[in-house]
């Protein structure tokens, strides 16, 4: 699906980016999806949500250390938009009202 994101990428405020934390050999290919995503010029000023998923699974990595091989300090320091990190479980809804609240912060009054 990634060929085709650009064409929806006119006139976005917010991205949601979900990684899929329990799938170690997909890191690099997620690290670098975001990075097209993060590079695409009309989301230069879009708020970036990325959400580390399946944190109820027992072989998922920490948050601390999905953003230490995403690198995301190094990513939120060169990036030009404002960029959250969460953790999630879409099955049973633990972390859910953190990303309802984000979506909410990045709404236009």
């Amino acid at each position: 699906m990634g060929p085709i994101w650009p064409s929806y990428f006119i006139d976005c405020t917010s991205v949601i980016f979900m990684v899929d934390s329990a799938n170690i050999t997909q890191v690099s290919s997620s690290c670098i999806q975001l990075l097209s995503v993060l590079a695409a010029e009309p989301l230069q000023t879009a708020s970036v949500l990325v959400l580390f998923n399946k944190r109820d699974l027992p072989c998922t990595m920490s948050l601390g250390e999905m953003k230490s091989l995403f690198r995301m300090d190094d990513i939120i320091a060169s990036a030009p938009q404002s960029i959250t990190t969460l953790e999630l479980s879409a099955r049973s809804g633990e972390g859910l009202q953190e990303v309802l609240t984000w979506l909410d912060s990045t709404q236009p009054d």
